[in-house]
């Protein structure tokens, strides 16, 4: 499709970024900053959830802190399947990414102002609805600069995408922590802003560069949808909102019930999305849906993995802050800082990979990777739950047990979350590419709902078992995937 001088066209003639299309630039440069925000932020959220208000924090109990983490970040990934339909039916992914921007931005500057209570939980909503936004939308305008569906640039590309995440996260992580020093909560929040504004400049500034992808959406609502649309959401706003006062007139309104109802909604969504994909919609071809059964055990994987990579801003955090020494040389860094260890191994270890993914084609296959990536991960949590029996006597361990648990859980990601964004991209069914973007976030979603609800075993349980119960988790599934290898491949194929 697209004609004979598309099909002529010659790569060599795009290679401006690091060998690839030029508008790449751009979207690793708003995403490097839009991550910076994200991550700097969520460096300190369980932190501040779980201070007391003497320290200028929310006083939560821990165990809520962690369940409102686990709720925020999957409705971060929840909210990218409202993301993609506004970009297929609504606005098409470029102004997507651009009104998410402005949304992210706008939540920021909430939870900047020291006051807490309300502009706290309003801050973690905006930023929520904002990065569901743009998340699948910037990744599906990166998979949209490769024109041809078998352009062997595609997993490279998504891995340098993914380097820009990991550099904005580094540096997010080690500023925000900073500023957050002596309790300047919102002092931090308010460098987050910044972060997001400078990411939403380079967007508008680069546009150019993308070659008029994204420009409109694929599948725009006909005037009669929208007005559909608008009633439908308008009604659902009202009912929900009523439905909150009516809770909170019954005096049994906590935010403890109020994250364990979110993480149910959050674990049900994906179920009911996809029961639709299969029986309901129309639009999928026999061979796509083919596909599909291949996705959803893919898609299964990356919700293991994701359960368990995701404790790091939560239970790892707080293992960093109560039971690490973390006095470097007389200096004593924030507990933020060690979950950077993660970025600063991707930002070294990522064109290593792309090259590696590039030249091992598809002697690597997408089933393989995620097996390797779930058998990392369930590794990692070993060494976690070896590191929390040596500080269960009340020791303080050396901070070298989190960077080895870092480090593990790094290549981990390599293999599996430039392959997720690539094999979705793939996989999709043309009707709901960029939705389909949203479903892959969905994954996330689904493990940090699960995940956040399962730190609550640690008032049950000791940590180590803890950890060593997830570990259990993710090997199984890992090893289930290996015997499940060439049956997906097959389907995949098909």
């Amino acid at each position: 499709m697209g004609g004979a001088a598309t099909a002529t066209r010659s790569p060599e003639r795009e290679e401006t970024f690091f060998g690839h299309p030029r508008g790449l630039a751009t979207l690793f440069g708003t995403e490097m900053w839009e991550r910076f925000s994200y991550y700097g932020m969520r460096a300190i959220l369980v932190l501040f959830l779980s201070a007391p208000a003497v320290r200028g924090g929310m006083g939560l109990a821990e165990t809520t802190a962690a369940a409102v983490y686990g709720v925020y970040i999957a409705s971060v990934y929840l909210l990218a399947l409202a993301g993609g339909w506004m970009a297929d039916r609504l606005f098409g992914p470029r102004r997507t990414v651009l009104y998410g921007a402005v949304v992210i931005m706008c939540g920021h500057i909430s939870m900047a102002v020291p006051v807490g209570g309300p502009f706290v939980w309003l801050g973690l909503a905006l930023i929520a609805l904002g990065s569901g936004m743009v998340k699948p939308n910037i990744a599906a305008l990166a998979g949209e600069l490769y024109r041809h569906a078998d352009d062997a640039r595609r997993d490279a590309g998504y891995t340098i995408f993914i380097m820009g995440i990991n550099l904005g996260a580094f540096v997010g992580i080690m500023v925000v922590p900073w500023l957050q020093r002596g309790d300047r909560w919102h002092l931090a929040f308010g460098a987050a802003a910044v972060g997001m504004a400078v990411g939403l400049v380079t967007f508008v500034l680069g546009r150019s560069k993308l070659g008029g992808v994204g420009e409109q959406p694929d599948h725009r609502l006909t005037p009669e949808e929208r007005r559909r649309f608008t009633i439908v959401l308008c009604v659902t706003i009202v009912v929900v909102a009523a439905a909150l006062a009516a809770w909170a007139a019954t005096g049994t309104f906590t935010i403890d019930r109020f994250a364990l109802v979110l993480a149910v909604v959050t674990a049900a969504v994906p179920v009911a999305y996809f029961v639709f994909l299969f029986t309901g919609s129309h639009e999928i071809t026999p061979q796509e849906r083919v596909r599909l059964y291949a996705y959803l055990w893919l898609f299964l994987a990356a919700a293991v993995f994701w359960l368990v990579y995701d404790q790091s801003g939560s239970a790892l955090t707080l293992f960093a802050q109560k039971n690490t020494d973390l006095n470097i040389l007389g200096f004593d860094m924030p507990a933020g800082w060690v979950s950077n260890v993660n970025s600063i191994a991707i930002v070294i270890l990522a064109p290593a990979f792309a090259d590696l993914f590039l030249k091992a084609g598809e002697r690597i296959s997408t089933p393989l990777k995620f097996a390797v990536a779930l058998l990392l991960v369930g590794l990692s949590f070993v060494v976690m739950s070896v590191a929390a029996h040596v500080a269960s006597g009340g020791t303080r361990v050396s901070v070298m047990w989190l960077i080895s648990v870092y480090l593990i859980q790094t290549i981990g990601e390599l293999f599996l979350s430039p392959t997720g964004l690539s094999v979705t991209n793939k996989l999709a069914p043309r009707a709901f590419e960029n939705q389909m973007m949203g479903v892959w976030y969905l994954a996330i979603s689904l493990g940090d709902s699960i995940g956040g609800q399962a730190y609550r075993l640690t008032s049950v349980v000791p940590m180590p078992v803890y950890y060593l119960s997830l570990a259990l988790v993710a090997l199984l599934a890992g090893l289930a995937l290996l015997a499940s290898m060439r049956r997906l491949r097959a389907l995949m194929r098909d």
